[in-house]
């Protein structure tokens, strides 16, 4: 995995975290709502599982908010939260590791297997890292999904359907339908593409 961009992006979260603290800017989104509208989409992915127990890898999981809206729901899961930035997961240890059910790591690395992984907004933030390098670390990162998901996956990423005046050239905006395809030809029959919740994103979810 690309140590630079893995850097830059600790470093980047890390200030969020400290700046905002346990809050959707904490972790660069706008709002509370738009967050939970985008848990719903990636939570798309398990949703069949109903009550069923399951294990669930939450890769970049901030302050461990997910936990907290899957408990909402009904879901009976353990829970894994992964994130890169120490900051991030001293904050979701504070607010959510008194839960049972719930375990905190400070890693990027995927090592164990899970029944699902989950990722919301890691693709979002290339700062200065170029489309292309970008791209091939996004690659990366969802064949490692596939490897380490027993039963599914699902991420998210800014669209290049978004408009123009509103982009920002620090942000990484993919084409949707390469994402779709890719995962079609590369993990599983099952693949479906979510472009339809009224935000400047998508969603892929990639059934085994």
């Amino acid at each position: 995995m690309n140590q630079e961009i893995l850097k830059s992006t600790n470093q980047y979260y890390t200030k969020k975290i400290e700046e905002f603290g346990k809050t959707s800017r904490g972790v660069d989104w706008n709002s509370t709502e738009s967050q939970r509208l985008r848990f719903e989409q990636i939570s798309k992915v398990f949703s069949a599982e109903g009550k069923n127990s399951f294990s669930i890898c939450d890769y970049g999981c901030g302050y461990g908010y997910l936990s907290e809206y899957l408990e909402e729901q009904g879901y009976c899961c353990d829970y894994y939260g992964l994130d890169i930035s120490e900051k991030m997961i001293a904050a979701a240890k504070e607010t959510y590791a008194v839960k049972k059910n719930r375990c905190f790591i400070n890693s990027a690395e995927l090592i164990e297997k899970y029944d699902y992984i989950v990722a919301s907004g890691i693709f979002n933030v290339r700062q200065k890292t170029d489309d292309k390098e970008w791209g091939a670390y996004m690659s990366d990162v969802i064949t490692q999904f596939n490897e380490h998901s027993q039963k599914g996956f699902s991420f998210n990423c800014l669209t290049k359907y978004s408009d123009a005046d509103y982009m920002k050239d620090y942000l990484y905006y993919a084409d949707p339908l390469y994402y779709f395809d890719y995962c079609k030809k590369h993990f599983s029959r099952n693949v479906a593409l979510l472009h339809d919740y009224d935000l400047y994103e998508f969603t892929i979810i990639v059934r085994k």
